[in-house]
């Protein structure tokens, strides 16, 4: 087992390096100048001199040709070290790990919630083959699948806010009020709209793989001997059809940082999302590098605690790496 998790933290590092490498290639070669809120007339508000640009620029680290800005780059950020904003000339890691418990907790949530409403709604998908049950929670897959978040979003808004009054349209705390309770009640509308997606993809996986394993012989061995059919479905079937869905959690856990962009945008949700989508807008190269990286490290993450998932899920998997590596 260590030399498999050895393995795998060498692979993960290797990814990081080329993931920096290609993110850092794409903001260095876009068109405009990072220092454009400074240099431009009719959007700056600041009268700087070319001195101070050119201490700005160092400062940010913009000088120097491709190689050196990259190295001094990842140098200053495996050290902690994350830059500082373009726009607001404020330290980048500051800023994300302020609005990254926000963004942590809806996706978070959304992610929870999708798995638990996609097991048993797979497993009584796939039970009922091509039955009504299975056509409906199909349908419904199907429109989850194909729905636009944004556009449900404001549908939600308009319905549960505007008409009936049920939960805040925006925000994520009302003024004055300090209470879990109340940030609950503004994060009930953005997860499920953040959920509908990964519980409609979680649904089709487990139904095909409940479809797949109802046809083993240990699965039939189990009816026949009297066992009853929940109970096969639960015991037997469902740890064989987990192994995809740690995949998909796994998958998604870099969605935790970069998920929400749309949906944050439009219930105004003060986490990554909007951080990310302000920095796009007034071209913040270090706040956009500094999510990037941070969702890299989490997908990273995310994938390898499958890998180690996938051992106590399936202990096959773990007796043919003892055997590989023996």
């Amino acid at each position: 087992m260590s030399h498999f998790i050895g393995k795998r933290l060498v692979q993960m590092a290797v990814v990081f390096v080329f993931v920096s490498m290609f993110a850092f290639s794409i903001i260095y070669f876009s068109p405009g100048d990072p220092l454009y809120l400074y240099t431009s007339p009719s959007v700056s508000v600041y009268k700087m001199t070319d001195e101070q640009l050119e201490d700005m620029r160092e400062s940010l680290g913009l000088t120097g040709n491709a190689a050196q800005r990259y190295l001094n780059w990842a140098g200053k950020m495996l050290h902690g070290d994350w830059g500082l904003s373009v726009s607001n000339h404020q330290p980048v890691k500051k800023q994300i790990m302020d609005k990254l418990p926000n963004t942590i907790g809806l996706m978070g949530a959304a992610l929870l919630l999708s798995v638990i409403l996609a097991i048993p709604l797979g497993l009584l998908a796939g039970s009922y083959k091509n039955k009504w049950v299975d056509n409906i929670i199909s349908g419904i897959s199907y429109l989850g699948i194909s729905l636009p978040a944004f556009w449900f979003g404001i549908m939600l808004i308009i319905v549960f806010s505007l008409k009936l009054g049920w939960f805040p349209s925006s925000g994520m705390r009302t003024i004055g009020v300090n209470s879990a309770a109340d940030v609950v009640r503004h994060g009930v509308l953005p997860v499920i709209v953040l959920s509908v997606n990964n519980t409609a993809v979680f649904v089709r996986y487990i139904r095909s793989n409940t479809i797949e394993q109802r046809e083993e012989e240990y699965v039939m061995t189990a009816i026949s001997k009297g066992v009853p059919k929940i109970q096969v479905m639960y015991r037997h079937v469902l740890k064989n059809c987990l192994l995809p869905i740690i995949t998909m959690v796994g998958m998604n856990f870099g969605t935790l940082i970069t998920g929400s962009f749309i949906v944050e945008s439009v219930f105004g949700w003060p986490g990554l999302g909007t951080l990310c989508m302000d920095a796009i807008n007034s071209r913040d190269y270090t706040m956009i590098m500094g999510i990037t990286m941070l969702a890299c490290i989490v997908l990273l993450i995310g994938n390898f605690l499958a890998d180690i998932l996938y051992g106590f899920a399936d202990p096959r998997i773990k007796r043919g790496e003892e055997r590989e590596n023996g």
